[in-house]
């Protein structure tokens, strides 16, 4: 049995969310909290929030035991992009693409 989480449409370019989502893979769930409360990076407070919310549904919807969950797989995915004009010379412009990410946490009790 696995429990899932996804956040959608958070603004962080997904190659800054992979370099942390990588820590966490395949690691036991306390052990993946710690690390993500202890790397300073931009995007370890959003993932920690997805991992809490797949260990609640793991806990609340599924009676899963807390102890014995891992983070079985998570990704990131691209999301939209959001585009905006940068005034240049000339009256032209440049297109600055702010990227979104969908990061999905899945965890899973070990056998």
């Amino acid at each position: 049995m696995e429990a899932r989480a996804t956040a959608k449409t958070v603004r962080i370019t997904p190659r800054k969310a992979r370099l942390v989502i990588d820590l966490i893979r395949g690691r036991d769930v306390k052990e993946a909290q710690a690390v993500l409360m202890f790397t300073p990076r931009g995007a370890s407070p959003i993932i920690l929030k997805v991992l809490n919310s797949a260990i609640a549904n793991a806990e609340n919807n599924y009676n899963l035991n807390v102890d014995n969950l891992y983070v079985k797989e998570c990704y990131v995915n691209e999301g939209v992009r959001l585009k905006r004009l940068l005034p240049r010379a000339k009256g032209q412009g440049d297109i600055i693409q702010k990227r979104t990410s969908h990061i999905t946490v899945v965890v899973a009790e070990r056998e």
